[in-house]
Order: structure tokens, then C-alpha cells, then sequence
């Protein structure tokens, strides 16, 4: 699939390539400033929030390590199934840690709270979260984000890491992707 080909999938560009790189930096400020001489750890999860992490880690002026987990949610559709896997589990002991989960979208919930759970276990002295994307109206997990970039409609967004059937990631901008592209596979 060439970029052209997946240009002419996309309804309208919801947030652009400027609007996106502003709000990041805005982001690693605040995380840069909340963290200040603490033992900070950003978690991405895969494989969705990974350009969002890269630039982020980049805006955040402070000693800071990187890990990532990747779980399985969803299938090749649109819909989460509610299913959490874990395919790829952190590598460190989070005794001392404090813990920046970042994702690209916090949609229902679901996930992200099984995965918070089940690190708490894990004794770090705190977790919070980050998100690119809010879509509270689809919330069905009693979660919210400590930081968040921008809150969005209920619409299927892919671009800048999110995807539909692996595509579109490569996207520089987050555009809502036609409903005749993702229905067609329903």
C-alpha cells in the first residue's frame, strides 16, 4: 500500500502533523517537571503508542528509562474484544519505579486497567497514564489519563502509530478513517 493509496482511505485530517508535535512537547514538559528526581519509567504499549513514545521521550528533559509490553485486545476488526493477552512483558523489577504508562488511545478502558492492575501488583512507588487520544464517550473501565493529548470523537482514527489491520501507521497525522474501508470487513 503506497502513502497515496492510504491518503485516499482518509475521510478528513483530525489532528495534523504541527498540532500533534506541539501538544507532545506541551506533554514532556509537564512529565519533565512532575518527574523531577524520581526514578521515572515510560512503558509503551505496543504497538500503537510506539511513534507517539519516541517523540515523547524525546520532549522529556529528564533521566528517564524506556520498557515496553505488548498485549493483545483487539482483533483485526475495529471492535476490542475485552480479552487481554500479554505477548510481551516488561524486563525489569518496578520496586522504586515510578510508572508512566503511554498509550495512543485510551478508548474503553478495558486494557489499559487490566494492564495498571497488574503492575500495581508489582510494587512501583506510583503508575500513571498517558494518552495521545481520549475518547471518554467510549469508557467502560473506571480509568482516566494523567496526561492527555487531545480528546477526540467517537470516530476510527488511525495515523501516527494507530492502525486498521496494520496500516496506516506510517500516517505524520491522525485523520478519521473512512466507514466504507472498515465496514467492508465487518
Amino acid at each position: 500500500m503506497q502513502h497515496e493509496d492510504m491518503t485516499k482511505d482518509i475521510l478528513q485530517v483530525l489532528l495534523s502533523e504541527e498540532e500533534l508535535r506541539a501538544k507532545v512537547e506541551e506533554i514532556g514538559r509537564r512529565i519533565s517537571e512532575d518527574y523531577q528526581g524520581r526514578k521515572l519509567l515510560m512503558v509503551s504499549v505496543l504497538k500503537g503508542s510506539v511513534v507517539f513514545m519516541a517523540d515523547l521521550m524525546r520532549a522529556v528533559t529528564i533521566p528517564a528509562e524506556i520498557d515496553f509490553m505488548s498485549v493483545s485486545s483487539y482483533g483485526a476488526g475495529a471492535k476490542t474484544s475485552g480479552v487481554v493477552k500479554i505477548i510481551k512483558d516488561l524486563d525489569i523489577d518496578l520496586h522504586g519505579l515510578d510508572l508512566l504508562i503511554v498509550e495512543d488511545i485510551l478508548d474503553s478502558g478495558l486494557t489499559l486497567d487490566y494492564i495498571r492492575n497488574m503492575l500495581m501488583d508489582r510494587k512501583p512507588n506510583s503508575i500513571r497514564i498517558c494518552t495521545l487520544l481520549d475518547k471518554p464517550e467510549r469508557r467502560k473501565a473506571n480509568i482516566t489519563a494523567d496526561y492527555k493529548g487531545f480528546e477526540i470523537p467517537d470516530e476510527f482514527v488511525v495515523g501516527y502509530g494507530l492502525d486498521y489491520a496494520e496500516h496506516y501507521r506510517n500516517l505524520p497525522y491522525i485523520g478519521v478513517l473512512k466507514p466504507e474501508v472498515y465496514s467492508e470487513a465487518e
